[in-house]
């Protein structure tokens, strides 16, 4: 059998040419896309609010199921929390302090109060507290994280829906009609919603940053409820017309004193409705613009 020389060897064995395609053991490499937030302040994204809708609702659902499982009353307590505080409001404001609330019955006076403060109160709480507890989510996946507040508010619209039937039954009991003004308490509890999620996002981005806010923000809203005294009282008779005027940059106070005049058919307070409308709006810019300005830190110091 001949023997090949090297050279002949050397010559069976193919050269590849730039031309000619090299086998590799792995895939081509997919194109990186990096997805960064825009620098400088913005407002919301409407549209990249609407592409993840479907995750607001999940978050929504989420919150509602997680707060009423493995309960032993479930959604009645969304009733006991209101009920039990006009109890005692009853009691020790309306028998021992005597506090006048008109033409009303002071039960129903302070429960109509109750309800959409226990809105506001437990949704800014609720979204503050947001980020921080879904950091798992926040550091793996990319999504707007202005979806977490907004879901925190949203949940607590079932708990006032709830309660708000406590009220009506209330109103039945005590011979209150209903009338057209039923149908502008969707309007205002819109501007509770704003002014408690404006208030909240603003919140929830300080206590990624800063751990303390978590102590503060139950303090806050024990303070914020005495100084909302629309609440439990009819502040424009105890404070004067001249401290009236200016109750209503508390947006808490306009929104609650329509809120209860719509329910039970009284006339509306333009003016601290007009006021504390225009406040919970600036809240809002204001919350959403800082919370999208430090969102791209949140999951480096979550």
């Amino acid at each position: 059998m001949p023997v090949s020389s090297a050279s002949e060897l050397a010559c069976e064995v193919p050269v590849p040419t730039p031309d000619t395609p090299v086998a590799t053991d792995s895939a081509p490499e997919p194109p990186l896309t990096v997805i960064e937030r825009k620098p400088g302040w913005h407002f919301i994204d409407l549209k990249e609010i609407w592409r993840y809708r479907e995750l607001l609702f999940f978050l929504i659902w989420r919150d509602i199921v997680v707060r009423y499982k493995q309960t032993v009353l479930g959604a009645a307590w969304a009733l006991l929390q209101p009920l039990a505080t006009m109890i005692v409001f009853s009691i020790f404001f309306g028998k021992l302090a005597g506090q006048s609330s008109g033409d009303l019955p002071y039960p129903l006076f302070v429960l109509a109060g109750l309800l959409p403060w226990f809105f506001f109160a437990n949704s800014l709480t609720a979204a503050s507290n947001s980020v921080i507890g879904n950091q798992s989510l926040v550091t793996k996946v990319y999504f707007p994280r202005l979806l977490i507040p907004t879901g925190a508010v949203a949940a607590n619209v079932v708990d006032l829906a709830i309660a708000f039937l406590l009220l009506l039954g209330m109103m039945v009991f005590y011979g209150v009609g209903f009338g057209w003004g039923l149908l502008l308490v969707p309007l205002v509890t819109l501007g509770l919603f704003f002014a408690s999620l404006g208030v909240g996002t603003l919140l929830a981005a300080l206590t990624v940053a800063y751990r303390d806010f978590r102590y503060v923000v139950p303090f806050m809203v024990q303070l914020w409820m005495f100084a909302t005294p629309t609440v439990y009282m009819q502040a424009e008779t105890v404070v004067g017309p001249t401290w009236s005027i200016w109750l209503p940059l508390n947006p808490a106070y306009g929104l609650i004193a329509n809120f209860r005049a719509a329910a039970l058919g009284r006339d509306l307070d333009l003016y601290a409705l007009a006021v504390s409308s225009a406040v919970a709006l600036a809240l809002l810019v204001i919350g959403c613009m800082y919370f999208r300005r430090v969102e791209r830190s949140f999951a480096d110091i979550i």
